[in-house]
């Protein structure tokens, strides 16, 4: 990072209002994307929603993208699929990043994986990048149990999942866009910074379906495997081989009690309590997420 940049980009960002800023979201259709673009909205920024299929499109995998999502937007928010720490994911974001400070982008988030050592050198490629930055490392998300690939075993009765017994601090992804936005139009306050966010309580795996199974008022266990075995499983599904080892890597280091700890990053950053999982869980049972 160069101090000459920073202070330039962050004057750029700075001197615009909330109203005037506008935001692009990587990834706006996923699980955090689209509370971000929520809370942005909320906030009352100029929300550019980004994906590889909607009205403003960008594909990590397609560079020809890139520059018009950027162009003409005050800050962004980058999330990389399939995952942070993923190979060639610091390539990618770096090279993102880059140009997003050439077109006169300012301001970054990262949405980055708490406890994945893997995803330490896409954090430093967005540190380097000459932007102000902010990285949001959050534990296991809530929503995970309710959306993606997940919910069709939760559905299904079945949990099963390389996770152990291992206590997990779950958060709720409306907490994770709340903090982005508040990064983002915070001025100097969060930039520059790693901030830790995790949701209020430590659960393990069969706790939180056990939470869901309540709140749902029908039976759903949990099933720990070991990760080489649900590697195993993925690649039966079709999964590619070296995306199904690079799962299995990360279940093995993830979910091995690293993060089994709760933080006050929700708190510091927004002056509130994160949300407990038994209201995500009573939410998404109303609504009939979990029926089979």
């Amino acid at each position: 990072m160069t101090t000459n940049t920073e202070m330039t980009n962050s004057g750029n960002t700075n001197s615009k209002s909330t109203a005037d800023m506008t935001v692009l979201v990587t990834g706006a259709t996923g699980r955090v994307g689209r509370r971000v673009v929520e809370s942005a909205e909320a906030a009352g920024l100029t929300v550019r929603a980004a994906s590889r299929h909607g009205a403003v499109r960008f594909d990590w995998t397609d560079r020809s993208t890139w520059a018009d999502a950027l162009r003409g937007a005050d800050a962004a928010h980058l999330a990389y699929l399939p995952d942070v720490g993923a190979p060639g994911a610091a390539e990618a974001v770096g090279a993102f990043a880059r140009l997003a400070v050439e077109l006169g982008v300012g301001r970054l988030t990262l949405l980055s994986a708490r406890g994945e050592h893997q995803a330490h050198a896409t954090e430093q490629a967005v540190r380097e990048s000459g932007a102000r930055w902010t990285v949001v490392r959050a534990s296991w998300f809530a929503q995970n149990l309710s959306e993606g690939p997940l919910l069709e075993e939760m559905r299904g009765g079945e949990l099963v999942f390389p996770a152990g017994e291992v206590l997990e601090p779950f958060i709720d992804t409306r907490d994770i866009g709340d903090v982005v936005v508040a990064a983002l139009t915070g001025g100097d306050r969060f930039a520059d910074r790693i901030l830790d966010i995790t949701g209020p309580r430590l659960l393990s795996f069969r706790q939180a379906v056990a939470e869901v199974s309540a709140a749902a008022g029908r039976k759903i266990t949990y099933a720990p495997v070991s990760a080489r075995e649900y590697g195993a499983a993925l690649q039966e599904f079709g999964v590619p081989v070296e995306e199904a080892e690079f799962l299995v890597g990360m279940f093995e280091t993830n979910l091995d009690g690293r993060n089994a700890m709760l933080s006050a990053g929700v708190r510091e950053v927004l002056g509130r309590e994160p949300r407990d999982f038994a209201d995500f869980a009573a939410e998404q049972a109303d609504a009939g997420t979990w029926k089979s």
